[in-house]
């Protein structure tokens, strides 16, 4: 059994420009050397251009497996190396997509991060993917990883180490609530939010009411 571990941590590169509102996208990530602080908004040196609809406590590192990695690599014959998603942690050996909602990681020796929301793409995604239809390519493979909230900040490198530490019984994975969400899934949320075994951010409620509102109910 692979024993899940950091791959690469990256932050941002550089600012580059784009056509969206912002002007400007903090998309362009690499790995880093060396250990790196992780603070409550997440890899210290790190930025998002939107915040509106990037960052924040609830989304402040954003992790995404090498096996989904290599998934993307075989479909677009191209080679995809770690901070191309965007993403401040390839990690192999541990799901991301998979990984059930509000569970904890310990990452390295005291670095503690909870599984909060999938991550949505975006034009400024498909614009660095440079991929035709890459946000319907994206969203209908389902491949989309996990954003993470920083429980206990401390400092990552690339290979650490990454345990489990707490597994929600309610079993709703990432990609699950991304690809098919329905009123049993939302309730299995929205019990396990209630009865204090996940955190739910605040978006989830938001989502909820447009879910009862499309499916009639």
């Amino acid at each position: 059994m692979e024993t899940a571990s950091v791959l690469a941590v990256c932050r941002v590169h550089q600012l580059l420009p784009d056509e969206g509102s912002v002007g400007v996208t903090a998309i362009d990530k690499r790995p880093v050397e060396g250990p790196v602080k992780v603070h409550k908004l997440g890899i210290h040196g790190d930025v998002q251009a939107s915040r509106i609809h990037h960052g924040g406590e609830d989304q402040a590192i954003y992790a995404y497996s090498q096996a989904d990695a290599d998934y993307w690599a075989g479909e677009l014959q191209r080679d995809l190396p770690a901070g191309i998603f965007g993403e401040n942690l390839r990690v192999a050996g541990i799901e991301t997509t998979g990984a059930i909602i509000g569970e904890r990681w310990k990452i390295g020796l005291d670095v503690e991060v909870e599984v909060t929301s999938p991550r949505v793409p975006c034009a400024a995604f498909q614009r660095r993917m440079g991929e035709p239809q890459w946000v319907k390519r994206f969203t209908e493979a389902g491949r989309v990883g996990t954003y993470l909230r920083v429980i206990r900040t401390g400092t990552i490198r690339a290979g650490d180490h990454i345990h489990r530490l707490y597994v929600p019984k309610h079993g709703i994975t990432i990609g699950r609530w991304f690809s098919e969400p329905d009123l049993e899934i939302m309730e299995a949320l929205r019990d396990a939010d209630a009865d204090g075994e996940i955190r739910l951010q605040p978006e989830y409620h938001d989502k909820f009411e447009v879910l009862q509102r499309r499916l009639g109910q």
